[in-house]
């Protein structure tokens, strides 16, 4: 008898389906025709042990007892788990293979792991254990899985990463936590001071936005703009680009703030001729974007459908539990290039799903071969997309039809033309000063009229970042050496903006780009090649937890921290609320599950780390925290850029994200 243990009863009953029939159901189980058997978990049904059950004494809570480091790791059963752990246990001994089919990344195969781990399964039988890597539920795809397992044996470097963050995010948030809510205590304040590995650099991210916000001093720059007349009589406006000599004048951005110098500049170019330098016409292509990943989706729902990330992902969960849709939590943008030849089939069901898209789908060329089909950069999990299955969308709530549809539009994408467009660049000396106009016109659209662009995407002459979009688009067909007229030029007076708070869109968009917050070349680089600041399928529930833990609060649409979560940044140690440990960690984990590294070099490492940071901030205290922030006459010290990445655990205690 095979069995087969799934993360999900959703995804059991997938792997069910696919067996002989009839199919009997069993409380926890499936058996099928041939004699195979389904169960599941129901997500983990393990967690770490609470810190007194390796000491009583330890249930309560004193700065004496940290760092609490258990010298034998010890699970128990989730709250309802109990029962179904039972089930699991009778079905192994009568299983002849045991298959492991948790969800295709490392913490799915941590979790169906560590339950053969609990019920104390054989070394022997350890190693005959099979894999099954389903990230489609529907029947066609999960068959083609089942052809295709693998030996587990495979996959134990996944599962030991997986198990060296979740402890090594036990023993950070334990301690850190206790040790910040007893010193809180001696301040007055009497709350919960939760620190996680994640948590708290997302903190301090958002903290330091709003402190950038609140203490920025508005000045003003100005800009100059030559009108230039060509032989034609035609004209239009171009740019100045200040020289290294007026470095003195510019501020980091480069923007000049002397106003003497740019009348200067103007009083010195007004009736004079320039030179045409330099032209560049040249035609460039946007090819479609790349499928959704689950952070690519939460950011465009954010912004799109004004979704969080918590929504999202409950909503592709439903709809993956339904077969609309593949694996959800996906790290990954690009598809199997054998998921090509379904591309007609998975067109029609969108035809057929979304009639808003049929138009579309008509129009799209399934033949059409992106950069988005490429094997070599499908690990695990493929982007994600719609399936094969048919359905009436008018069953679902509102908010699971328009993600669908986001999901939906962006694979119909894939299968239309690139968007191509005319860019051209003129560069003209005038008076030995260097003035620039350039302009983008679309040349087709292509993809981008499923995005509802309606317009050709243009640049205003004389700024390539698009900033003046006053200025006139025109700009004549030049070439090096043409004298202009300059009959007049303008004097622009413009003042600096603050950053822009946090919203649901650019809050995630940070936490995956993190690594431009980080000053750091060498973390920067790692940041760049992991997955950015927390995981896929944390995020969204990290980011709800900071609300829950009232560190963070919105305003309209806006997120900003509280003044308990700013008061508790300000307090702590910089490595605490900034992204440079998780950034190590994760490099680390990876190593791991490239077997270049190992869990113990890790876990010693970590447990020097801890110690210092413990005692650097019982040595400082907590000199203003929640409920006690600085005085207003003390500006909330900034500590550099923040971000980190975080535990990959589903269910984690409150004090461990």
């Amino acid at each position: 008898m095979r069995l087969f243990i799934a993360e999900k009863p959703s995804l059991g009953r997938a792997i069910a389906d696919v067996l002989k029939k009839p199919l009997k159901k069993q409380e926890g189980y499936i058996e099928s025709a041939s004699g195979d058997v389904v169960t599941w978990c129901i997500g983990h049904l393990l967690e770490q042990e609470e810190p007194d059950a390796y000491d009583p004494a330890f249930k309560t809570w004193k700065l004496e007892h940290l760092p609490i480091v258990p010298m034998q790791w010890k699970l128990r059963p989730r709250k309802g788990g109990r029962g179904q752990l039972s089930v699991i246990n009778k079905l192994l001994k009568r299983a002849d293979i045991i298959v492991n089919a948790g969800d295709p990344d490392r913490e799915g195969q941590l979790l169906v792991d560590e339950v053969l781990d609990y019920l104390k399964l054989s070394a022997q039988r350890k190693k005959d254990v099979r894999r099954l890597l389903i990230s489609d539920l529907n029947p066609s795809a999960v068959s083609q899985a089942l052809g295709r397992m693998r030996s587990n044996q495979e996959f134990v470097p996944l599962a030991v990463s997986a198990l060296a963050r979740s402890r090594a995010d036990w023993l950070y948030g334990i301690n850190l936590t206790r040790a910040c809510t007893l010193l809180g205590r001696k301040v007055g304040f009497n709350g919960l001071l939760s620190i996680g590995r994640v948590q708290t650099p997302i903190l301090g991210l958002v903290a330091r936005r709003d402190a950038e916000i609140e203490h920025f001093q508005p000045k003003p720059y100005f800009e100059v703009f030559a009108t230039l007349l060509t032989a034609k009589e035609e004209t239009f406006k171009a740019k100045w680009l200040p020289s290294e000599a007026c470095q003195n004048w510019m501020d980091e951005e480069g923007r000049v703030l002397d106003r003497r110098l740019a009348q200067n500049v103007v009083d010195r170019i007004t009736g004079k001729q320039g030179t045409v330098k330099r032209v560049e016409d040249k035609r460039g292509k946007e090819p479609p974007p790349l499928p959704y990943s689950l952070s690519a989706l939460q950011i465009d729902a954010a912004r799109q459908l004004r979704m969080d990330a918590k929504t999202v992902l409950d909503s592709c969960q439903r709809l993956y539990e339904q077969k609309l849709i593949t694996y959800p939590r996906s790290d990954c943008r690009y598809l199997p290039e054998e998921h090509l030849s379904q591309a007609p089939e998975v067109l029609a069901t969108i035809r057929h799903n979304v009639s808003s898209l049929g138009k579309a789908v008509d129009q799209a060329l399934p033949e059409r071969k992106t950069s988005a089909w490429n094997d070599k950069k499908v690990g695990a999990h493929h982007g994600i997309i719609p399936t094969s299955l048919r359905t009436d969308l008018e069953r679902l709530s509102e908010l699971d039809r328009k993600l669908y549809g986001l999901i939906a539009r962006q694979y119909v994408a894939q299968f239309y033309p690139d968007h191509t467009f005319r860019k051209r660049v003129v560069d003209i000396d005038i008076e030995r000063g260097l003035f620039r106009a350039g302009s983008r016109q679309t040349v087709e659209e292509g993809w981008k009229v499923l995005m509802n662009s309606g317009k050709s995407h243009q640049r205003s002459a004389g700024d390539e970042n698009g900033e003046n979009n006053e200025e006139s688009t025109f700009l004549p067909e030049l070439a090096k050496g043409d004298v202009l007229d300059c009959p007049e030029a303008e004097l622009k007076e413009k003042m600096t903006h603050p950053p822009k708070p946090f919203n649901d869109a650019t809050l995630l968009s940070a936490m995956t780009g993190i690594a431009r917050f980080v000053q750091d070349k060498d973390i920067r680089k790692i940041l760049r090649e992991t997955d950015g600041l927390g995981t896929e399928a944390t995020r969204a529930s990290i980011i709800e937890l900071l609300f829950k833990r009232q560190f963070l609060e919105r305003k309209g649409r806006n997120i900003h921290a509280t003044a308990t979560g700013r008061a508790l940044v300000n307090a702590l140690p910089e490595r605490v609320t900034t992204p440079d440990m998780t950034a190590r960690w994760e490099a680390s984990l990876n190593d791991i599950v490239e077997r270049k590294g190992s869990y113990g070099a890790f876990m010693g490492g970590l447990d020097q780390e801890l110690r210092a940071l413990l005692m650097q901030t019982m040595n400082d205290g907590l000199p203003s925290v929640a409920g006690l922030p600085a005085p207003s006459n003390q500006p909330f010290k900034r500590k550099g850029k923040a971000k980190s990445a975080g535990s990959r655990r589903k269910k984690r205690s409150p004090a461990r994200s």
